[in-house]
């Protein structure tokens, strides 16, 4: 009896032991270098955005916080990498909303995908940002009804996006429906590269975000044509809704935020959620997210998770529906 009771206190001894260490090691989070994988090249208003909130991580923290770029096959690239990397809090994904539809018209194999829904922690919904629809004064239209007659008439339309399963792959393709036309996607890695060949006249539409585009409004490069909200955004309140020009379903939006791998410990998540509500507070962050054309959204991580079903849901039987692929 005695043996077993020595036995069965060692045990205890061991077990306890292991969870001290394992507090403690989370304690003493952060105590190296933490990489931010951003699934898209630099350039861009993600890339932009993920080093605004790795620098003030970094201040906050009291350690390095790094943006690394991994673009490739939607982003799909990126995720995978994270979703595969050890969840100890130092390899963090900060990603827009292709996150979740990606997956669905890639056709990628398990072992160059995710899950969605269960491979990740959420640690914060960061921003929100209006899609617009964008076309090159060459194109001769200034509305979706003079495009969508142009279209009609017989000339050959094609649009930029950041790329396939993108949200403004998917409100493009769901426009076309909508307007019975046909406008060829090309697709494009990130929108920086889609920005570039817009304002240079290479293709006549692109949609985007609202930040990289509007210096180009104001210099009579681009002319902003719809915003794919339901409602005017305050950042380009002279931008008119697709609702208000006829497409009264046509509504998709654009989101932004951190995940964790899965199995994060949640003391990290809620330390990590905590640095970054604050930080979506400064005034400064916040007049620098509006350079982007992107609002704060924050809150705790069942927010992001929340939108992220959400999506996965919607946008997924809108892919279903209009047969959207990479393809």
């Amino acid at each position: 009896m005695k043996r077993n009771r020595r036995t069965l206190l060692a045990l205890i001894a061991a077990v306890s032991c292991a969870f001290s260490a394992n507090l403690l090691a989370q304690a003493a989070f952060p105590n190296k270098t933490i990489s931010v994988v951003v699934a898209y090249p630099p350039g861009g208003d993600t890339d932009a955005i993920a080093r605004l909130f790795a620098d003030r991580l970094s201040q906050r923290l009291k350690q390095s916080v790094i943006v690394e770029n991994k673009p490739g096959a939607g982003g799909t690239v990126g995720n995978s990498y994270v979703g595969r990397a050890a969840p100890d809090g130092y390899t963090l994904l900060f990603t827009p909303n292709p996150f979740t539809t990606a997956p669905m018209v890639m056709k990628l194999p398990p072992s160059a995908s995710y899950d969605v829904l269960n491979g990740f922690e959420p640690i914060i919904k960061t921003a929100v940002q209006p899609l617009v629809l964008v076309a090159h004064p060459s194109a001769g239209f200034k509305s979706v009804g003079e495009m969508v007659a142009a279209s009609k008439s017989g000339k050959a339309l094609s649009y930029g996006s950041p790329g396939a399963g993108s949200p403004m792959h998917v409100v493009a393709e769901w426009l076309n429906k909508s307007a019975g036309i046909k406008s060829a996607h090309i697709p494009y890695r990130g929108v920086g590269p889609s920005v570039v060949d817009v304002v240079a006249g290479h293709i006549p539409t692109a949609w985007v975000t609202l930040g990289p585009v509007t210096q180009y409004f104001q210099q009579g490069k681009l002319v902003p044509l719809a915003i794919g909200d339901a409602q005017r955004s305050s950042l380009a309140p002279q931008i008119p809704t697709l609702v208000e020009q006829g497409h009264r379903d046509v509504i998709v939006g654009a989101w932004n935020g951190f995940f964790a791998p899965k199995g994060t410990p949640e003391t990290v998540v809620k330390l990590l959620n905590e640095h970054l509500n604050e930080i979506l507070k400064s005034s400064e962050v916040v007049d620098k997210l509006a350079t982007f054309g992107a609002q704060p959204a924050g809150g705790p991580p069942s927010v992001l998770a929340r939108t992220n079903a959400q999506d996965f849901e919607v946008m997924g039987k809108i892919i279903k529906d209009l047969g959207i692929t990479a393809e």
